[in-house]
């Protein structure tokens, strides 16, 4: 029996905190040469955070850092590179205006004397990409090439610099099918070579096609660590989302007789979200899961013009309409609750009544302003019909709580009296009263026959108040679950489908 061996990176018990949170709590990470090894989780789970305790961006606040069985202290990205650490973001942080050969060794130039010896410069450049898989003209400015190859670019840096452990932190993001193909073929390359990789991104289906392993992260801990040979999709995704494949609580019965509203044909954006079709109804809920990443936010933003399609339709009522920009989806009696409501909801500095009548405003057209006893009424009307608290109306917004935030928003797009009205992430980041409001909310707005769009990660909301449910994966419509069927264990079902399996019908 052979010992297990030696890991080339090992962090142990790694702890950050901030002004009343804890990043990460005693959070372990394993690595082995050879490895491609995933970090998963959603939205502040803590990867981002784990990734700058390693590479020295921040100092942590507890655990120890072995590589190749010594303990390191990165004090700084550079640091962490010379210790054999380094990293690739999704954005390329290198010089375009500069040529490969320039990017790759810049800062570590070979000299001929005082100058720079550039034909050894990219003699040594193209031989080092060839041995990446790729062939380019190392003389030629970085931004001639496509992001593709602009990563393999930072790949080949950062292996170059460090030689240990490389951390790919969402390097497909934007990159098409053929891309990420030319991308894994660099991993596996690496992967050969004995390298370290950790590879995050929130693709599922990018994780089991390359990775060996994976850590999952929750709420700023480890729940779990798998061998991805030995393990599920579905089981992965419960322990990103904290829940099992259970309970099984039934959906609202799906609405009857509401006429047809909103008819979502082929809306598509190239790079963003493959086609996706919906018909929406008068007082009906229709829910968007999907993990992070999956496409729920860019199906919102498509439908209400804040990103421009590249084709589909959208009718109304039985008429076509253009949405170009969010101006027209209000002129057709669209509201949309963004899921960053701190950065493109509320206008932080503004009293809490003129963020409520914003939207009435801009509607209305700014040469026209709103009465201000009638703003007075409107603003008075919804703080006591949502229950918002506050000390006065005009308190600026961002002296409220989050939860009040959240209902002051809906309470501007409410305003509007809106036909179709989308929620992205309406409970995130909220208390449970006012998260427990906010589902009353969806409910009476229903009721009123209004038709709600809601995008949610949280599954159980969707399955309290959804009459249907449309899942998301990888940014395309993948399954559409309806009535009695609309369940949280249905719900990850979908979401974790082998993508060469049918739908859930």
């Amino acid at each position: 029996m052979t010992d297990t061996p030696r890991p080339v990176l090992h962090a142990k018990g790694i702890s950050k905190f901030f002004p009343g949170t804890v990043a990460l709590d005693n959070v372990d990470l394993t690595l082995h040469a050879g490895e491609i090894h995933a970090l998963l989780g959603e939205n502040g789970a803590g990867k981002s955070t784990l990734i700058k305790c390693l590479t020295g961006v921040y100092r942590r606040d507890g655990g120890e850092i072995l590589l190749d069985g010594t303990s390191v202290d990165p004090k700084s990205t550079h640091h962490s590179q010379m210790l054999g650490i380094g990293t690739v973001y999704q954005e390329v942080n290198l010089l375009p205006n500069l040529t490969v050969a320039e990017n790759l060794y810049l800062g570590r130039q070979p000299m001929r004397g005082p100058f720079v010896d550039r034909r050894k410069m990219n003699a040594d450049a193209a031989v080092s990409l060839r041995g990446f898989g790729i062939n380019v003209d190392p003389t030629q400015p970085l931004f001639s090439y496509s992001v593709a190859i602009q990563q393999v670019v930072a790949i080949a840096r950062a292996v170059e610099m460090s030689g240990k452990v490389l951390i790919l932190d969402e390097p497909t993001a934007s990159l098409d099918h053929d891309e990420v193909q030319l991308l894994f073929g660099v991993i596996r390359r690496l992967k050969t070579r004995g390298l370290a990789v950790v590879f995050i991104t929130h693709f599922l289906d990018q994780v089991f096609d390359i990775c060996d392993s994976a850590t999952v992260l929750r709420n700023g801990q480890v729940v779990g660590r798998r061998d991805l040979a030995e393990t599920t999709r579905n089981d992965v995704i419960s322990l990103m989302l904290g829940r099992q494949l259970a309970a099984r609580v039934r959906a609202p019965a799906p609405a009857v007789g509401g006429r047809t509203l909103l008819q979502i044909e082929s809306l598509q954006k190239t790079g963003m979200l493959d086609p996706f079709t919906l018909d929406l109804h008068e007082g009906e809920v229709v829910g968007l899961a999907g993990l992070l990443g999956s496409g729920r936010t860019e199906t919102a933003n498509l439908i209400f013009g804040a990103v421009k399609a590249d084709q589909g339709r959208l009718r109304l009522r039985g008429q076509d309409i253009q949405v170009r920009n969010p101006r027209d989806a209000v002129a057709h009696g669209f509201a949309l609750c963004p899921e960053d409501r701190k950065t493109e909801g509320i206008v932080g500095d503004l009293s809490v009544r003129d963020n409520i009548v914003l939207a009435l405003q801009a509607r209305q057209g700014w040469m026209r302003p709103v009465p201000r006893k009638k703003i007075d009424a409107i603003a008075q009307h919804y703080v006591r019909t949502l229950d918002i608290r506050l000390a006065n109306l005009d308190m600026p917004i961002r002296l409220l709580s989050g939860g009040n935030q959240q209902k002051a928003l809906l309470a501007r797009w409410l305003a509007t009296d809106p036909d179709v009205l989308i929620l992205d992430e309406p409970t995130r980041g909220i208390d449970i009263g006012a998260h427990a409001e906010i589902i009353a909310l969806i409910g009476r707005l229903q009721q009123d026959g209004m038709a709600l769009l809601v995008a949610s990660s949280e599954m159980e909301e969707l399955v309290a108040y959804a009459n249907r449910v449309v899942v998301l994966r990888d940014r395309r419509q993948v399954g559409e679950l309806v009535g009695e069927d609309v369940t949280a264990d249905n719900i990850v079902r979908a979401i974790a489908a082998d993508p060469v399996s049918a739908a859930v019908a």
